[in-house]
């Protein structure tokens, strides 16, 4: 079944499965290709990316908790021309769009990222990662800047609680599909005794979004992607049910890279 995920227009994405890994889950297209069939699925959503290059997070990156796991790596990546440089031959042979996930601070970087991503035709679309602490302004100058840049679709993937009027401003902006949400962020302590922030995941958190997808898929006219805590071809389909037209699969992932393509297979009718 074709489903489109983004907004009516030339550029729309369509994809035959709604089906897709999470951005931060699946790396950037080949880390997985020997673990499942990436074909199943209906996009490839691809580790975040920054303009300048970022590294690693020091100290404890992954503290495993009763329901789940808290995870911090401070987003490491070569930066946006390395990657696009690397993976722009891997991504133009998948057969599946690709969404390349871009994580921004301000206006100006949001500009000089989609300029840069324009003319790469192995990209479909930009899946923007707003900070947690963003206003509601905010939101809409930067969506308003990525689209105004870049004739690609922008889905913009929504901070965990943010209240319906970010969803709304991302929409006025011209957001072309909305992602909700990405993983809430706490506190634990590791195994040597630190307290370790981080972003959280695991089936504890399904219940949260999946009443916030619910929420904003009443109140907006674009696509919404509900995302978080998905372990089985049930939870993918409460998403659904509660409003979205696709969901990104997170920590199911690592724990059974097989269980991304089951989902895939079972909501794609496969």
């Amino acid at each position: 079944m074709a489903v489109r995920i983004t907004r009516v227009g030339k550029t729309s994405v369509v994809i035959d499965t709604p089906v897709m890994p999470m951005a931060g889950t699946f790396g950037y297209g080949d880390e997985y290709r020997d673990l499942l069939n990436i074909d199943k699925l209906g996009a490839l959503v691809t580790n975040p990316v920054t303009y300048s290059p970022r590294s690693p997070a020091a100290g404890t990156h992954v503290v495993p908790l009763e329901a789940g796991v808290l995870v911090h790596t401070g987003l490491p990546n070569p930066g946006l021309n390395k990657v696009i440089s690397k993976y722009r031959v891997v991504w133009d042979k998948l057969p599946l769009p690709v969404i390349l996930h871009v994580v921004v601070n301000n206006i100006p970087e949001v500009r000089r990222c989609m300029e840069r991503i324009e003319g790469e035709e192995a990209i479909d679309a930009v899946e923007l990662g707003l900070s947690d602490e963003i206003s509601t302004a905010e939101v809409e100058w930067h969506v308003r800047a990525a689209v105004e840049q870049s004739e690609k679709p922008a889905l913009v993937r929504l901070p965990f609680g943010a209240p319906i009027e970010l969803a709304l401003a991302a929409v006025d902006g011209g957001a072309d599909a909305l992602v909700v949400a990405a993983p809430p962020r706490g506190t634990a302590r590791d195994r040597g005794g630190k307290l370790v922030a981080g972003r959280l995941y695991g089936p504890m958190i399904k219940p949260m979004i999946l009443r916030l997808v619910g929420q904003i898929a009443r109140r907006v006219d674009v696509p919404v992607i509900g995302a978080g805590g998905i372990h089985s071809p049930q939870d993918a389909r409460d998403y659904l049910e509660a409003g979205a037209c696709a969901v990104q699969v997170d920590s199911a992932t690592w724990v059974e890279p097989k269980l991304l393509e089951a989902i895939a297979r079972d909501l794609g009718g496969l």
